[in-house]
């Protein structure tokens, strides 16, 4: 699979993913800019099951070791984590 542009399905709905797409944080409230690559992935894979599927800011993205980097719902929810 390339990454640098792609489309995936989130929640039933297909959206544009990768490196090359810029939009802003999936977090509510923020406006920050992004690209949808990899490193703003919510789980370890786009499509995949350890994670919400978003894209967010280095914010409001954490690190959760083997289930890779995690939202803050997500973190929460796996991790125990912040709060």
């Amino acid at each position: 699979m390339e990454y640098g542009s792609y489309t995936m399905t989130r929640n039933g709905q297909t959206i544009e993913a990768g490196y090359n797409i810029t939009a802003p944080c999936d977090r509510t409230g923020c406006t920050i800019q992004i690209s949808r690559g990899l490193d703003a992935l919510c789980g370890n894979e786009p499509g995949g099951d350890d994670g919400c599927g978003g894209f967010f800011c280095d914010r409001h993205l954490h690190i959760a070791s083997s289930e890779g980097y995690l939202c803050r719902d997500c973190y929460q929810h796996v991790a125990g984590g912040v709060r």
